[in-house]
C-alpha cells in the first residue's frame, strides 16, 4: 500500500509578512486572493486536513478545500513569544534565540521544542502511513519542516535549514516505513 501525502504552506498573512510568531492574525487581501487563484490546481484528495491556525483554515477555504481541523497538525507552541517579531525577541532574548535556533531540545519560550515538535509530527506520519490514498493538509510552514525531516530521517537540528516559502506544496510518498519527498511546487503561479 502507498500513502501520499501532500502538505501545503499557508498564504501571507501580516505574520509571515513581519517574521511574527503566530498570533491567529488572518490572511490579507493578497495572500487570499493568491490562495484562491490556486483553487482548482491540487489534484483529488481522499482525505483533506487543515492545522487549526486561523491563516491555515481561511488558507484551506480559499482554496476551495473541505478540510478537517487536525489538532495534531497544529503549529509550533511558541509559548511567551507568541504575536512578537522575531527581532524583537533576538533584541531582548539574544542568548535564548540562538539556542533555540540552534539546540532542538531547547524551549526557553516556555512552548515546544524542535524536538517535541519532531516527536508529535513523527507519530501523525506513522498514522498516515496506514492511509490508503491521498492526504491533502493545510499546514505551518514547521509541520513541512518536521515532515521534511522526519521522512527523510535527517537529524532535528536540520529543521531550520528547510525552506518552506508560502502557498507551496511539498509532497511525500510512502510504503514500507519509508517516505520520498517531492520539494516545493508553487501554488497559484499560473
Amino acid at each position: 500500500m502507498t500513502s501520499r501525502v501532500m502538505l501545503i504552506s499557508p498564504a501571507l498573512n501580516p505574520s509571515l509578512r513581519q517574521a511574527r510568531f503566530d498570533d491567529g492574525c488572518s490572511l490579507d487581501t493578497a495572500g487570499a486572493l493568491r490562495a484562491r487563484s490556486a483553487a482548482g490546481a491540487l489534484p483529488a484528495a481522499d482525505r483533506t486536513l487543515v492545522s487549526p491556525t486561523v491563516r491555515c483554515r481561511e488558507t484551506a477555504s480559499e482554496l476551495g478545500l473541505d478540510a478537517a481541523a487536525s489538532p495534531g497538525l497544529d503549529g509550533l507552541d511558541p509559548g511567551r513569544w507568541r504575536g512578537r517579531t522575531l527581532d524583537e525577541v533576538g533584541a531582548a532574548e539574544p542568548e535564548e534565540v540562538a539556542r533555540w535556533l540552534t539546540d532542538p531540545l531547547a524551549a526557553p519560550h516556555g512552548g515546544e521544542s524542535v524536538h517535541q515538535l519532531c516527536l508529535r509530527i513523527s507519530r501523525w506520519l506513522d498514522e498516515a502511513a496506514r492511509f490508503s490514498g491521498l492526504t491533502v493538509a493545510v499546514v505551518e510552514p514547521e509541520i513541512v519542516r518536521a515532515v521534511t525531516v522526519c521522512a527523510l530521517g535527517a537529524p532535528e537540528s536540520a529543521f531550520w535549514r528547510v525552506d518552506v516559502p508560502p502557498l507551496s506544496a511539498t509532497e511525500f510518498t510512502g510504503r514500507a516505513g519509508r517516505w520520498n519527498v517531492a520539494l516545493g511546487t508553487t501554488l497559484g503561479t499560473r
